[in-house]
């Protein structure tokens, strides 16, 4: 494939539509500082671009993968040999209607839970701290203390593969644990709508900090992280299934079990991601061993 070419066909697109760059170490945009060189990173800033980069690469069968904040991924140490797409710009947007707040897929979650607290709506608290993007949330059904996107999301606003918009609402959106319609499919997320209570500020404030202050308090935040690396298997918790294993503190290369919540691998410095893959499996195979639960990891392998 001509790289080249369609670089320089991404460069016609003005800046305020999209920002390109070639060769970007996508250590540089994951949460684990893990990642080789994607062929071309484009920050797309509007959904009129994101239409027309899609319908290029569907005539020019450019290979491509979607990437939101980098906070649940595991990106490949030999890079990419194609096209990783960011949403930026217009895709950060949220506002309010009515009693919902609508958010573009690429708006932090953070940012969201600020702004529902500002605004005094009361519904996503839960998720006050948990990193990423508004779309890779919605995408995995992201989740934490009680609660899960799916009691607030309403509808969810995507494109295919070659730039078609539509959505899903209500139960056609197909949340479970860690899933959504949108699980393996050709779609991408662009945005959400969601239902919220009206609430008092200083009491959505105040459930936000202890919140936050339960994270700092249990999760390695000092370290570059994925985040929690294996899913909740029913009727146990991974990383107390972890730690009975005797796995914290195990290390493979610079990917280390944290020693402040198992469940959490740290890159404790120059981490690859095959010294993380490795631990997972090292993980896998002890704990399944020795408690007979084979743990599901969580986070997703790029590309």
């Amino acid at each position: 494939m001509d790289f080249n070419a369609i670089a320089a066909r991404l460069r016609e697109f003005p800046e305020e539509q999209l920002c390109l760059s070639e060769n970007e170490a996508m250590s540089r945009h994951t949460s684990f500082r893990i990642g080789g060189k994607s062929r071309l990173y484009l920050e797309i800033q509007t959904p009129a671009a994101l239409s027309k980069v899609l319908k290029l690469f569907s005539e020019e069968s450019v290979p491509f993968r979607v990437l939101g904040l980098g906070s649940n991924v595991l990106f490949d140490d030999e890079g990419f040999d194609g096209a990783v797409l960011r949403l930026a710009g217009a895709f950060k947007a949220i506002r309010r209607e009515g009693n919902s707040l609508f958010a573009g897929a690429g708006a932090s979650l953070r940012a969201l839970c600020e702004t529902a607290r500002d605004e005094g709506l009361s519904g996503l608290e839960f998720a006050f701290g948990i990193p990423g993007s508004v779309g890779g949330a919605v995408y995995m059904n992201a989740g934490a203390y009680g609660g899960e996107i799916r009691d607030a999301a309403v509808t969810a606003f995507h494109t295919d593969y070659k730039g078609n918009p539509a959505s899903f609402s209500g139960k056609d959106l197909a949340f479970g644990y860690r899933k959504s319609v949108y699980s393996g499919k050709e779609l991408i997320i662009t945005g959400a709508k969601f239902d919220m209570t009206p609430g008092d500020r200083d009491e959505i404030a105040l459930r936000m900090d202890e919140i936050l202050g339960r994270r700092r308090s249990k999760q390695p935040l000092d370290f570059p992280s994925a985040g929690s690396v294996f899913k909740r298997p029913e009727g146990y918790y991974a990383g107390a299934l972890i730690e009975d294993a005797g796995l914290k503190g195990v290390s493979v290369g610079g990917a280390q079990v944290s020693e402040k919540h198992a469940g959490f691998i740290i890159n404790r410095g120059g981490a690859t991601s095959a010294d993380v893959r490795a631990l997972i499996q090292k993980i896998q195979k002890t704990v399944l061993d020795r408690s007979g639960v084979l743990l599901e990891p969580e986070i997703r392998r790029m590309p």
